[in-house]
């Protein structure tokens, strides 16, 4: 009689040109203490990252897109292979990303005692491990993680996981009642805004995200300060809306939403307010053009229990 073997958590890590890093990345997970299983899915690196892994990884099964699918559907095709699998939880991890010894474990640790959060997070520090992400010290402010900041300048952190409005996917443990439950990443999201909308979708459907104080991570994204998705103000508008649209917690109009870009843009126009009219124009067609119908459809789909978007 053959002996029962548990299905193990899967590891899901999406490439694009992440040679830098990759060999950081992928240790930090093999060296946990319990079996992992690890899917690498590369977005077309042309800087050899695939190679390196072969090489250095041969325990890695590394999938190679024929595209540039973006970072929300490249994890998907992980988050596939976990339902398959039985696996219990998956690890999302960015590539620029490693966790510290031992934080695996108690992130593990940590949903198996709190059920009711989907998503938990480790403290996400920068490459250099001096100081927090920048990023994640705005995530954790009193307001949309309560009692956290407080609870570590006093000294008196509790081993529970912090309930946390937000935190982006660079370092998500993902339960396997999650994963049914609300699926994979709109692939209406490239890049960017997938994570916020999947948190969304999380709240929806009654689980929890949440911060495990014991359990860390670097993050090594330091030294990348421009990003155009953020400081386009037409860029950023745009992802704000698709974030806001899709989100099944809100009950956005969309007639409406497009009576009030015009009237701004005509108000700009008339007061020669030239910057503030193209974004508002931008955000009229954009509107008007694709981006909110889709999203809305999705929102109506988002509200349905299932394996949605896999």
């Amino acid at each position: 009689m053959s002996k029962h073997v548990d299905p193990r958590p899967l590891a899901v890590i999406v490439t694009y040109n992440g040679m830098l890093w990759i060999e950081r990345c992928l240790a930090s997970v093999l060296e946990s203490i319990g079996a992992v299983d690890i899917v690498v899915v590369d977005n077309g690196s042309t800087d050899g990252t695939q190679d390196r892994i072969r090489t250095a990884f041969p325990e890695v099964e590394l999938i190679q897109a024929e595209e540039n699918l973006g970072f929300g559907q490249a994890n998907n095709i992980g988050l596939r292979k976990a339902l398959h699998s039985d696996a219990p939880y998956v690890l999302l991890l960015n590539q620029d990303a490693w966790l510290t010894p031992g934080s695996l474990e108690r992130l593990i640790h940590m949903s198996e005692q709190h059920p009711q959060f989907g998503i938990l997070s480790p403290m996400h520090l920068n490459g250099a491990g001096d100081r927090l992400d920048e990023r994640f010290a705005e995530y954790i402010v009193p307001f949309k993680c309560p009692d956290l900041y407080s609870d570590l300048v006093l000294g008196k952190v509790r081993p529970d996981p912090y309930p946390v409005s937000f935190v982006n996917a660079a370092g998500w443990l993902i339960t396997r009642k999650c994963l049914r439950t609300v699926g994979g990443f709109n692939p209406n999201f490239f890049h960017y805004g997938e994570d916020s909308n999947y948190i969304h979708r999380l709240q929806y459907h009654g689980l929890r995200t949440g911060i495990v104080p014991s359990a860390w991570m670097h993050h090594d994204r330091s030294e990348r300060q421009a990003n155009p998705y953020f400081d386009d103000p037409v860029l950023l508008r745009a992802r704000q809306l698709k974030i806001a649209f899709a989100d099944p917690n809100m009950d956005r109009s969309l007639t409406g939403e497009l009576a009030a870009f015009k009237r701004k843009v005509r108000k700009f126009v008339f007061s020669l307010q030239r910057t503030e009219a193209r974004i508002a124009m931008a955000e009229w067609k954009e509107l008007h053009d694709a981006v909110a119908p889709q999203l809305i459809r999705d929102r109506e789909r988002s509200k349905q229990p299932g394996e949605t978007f896999l």
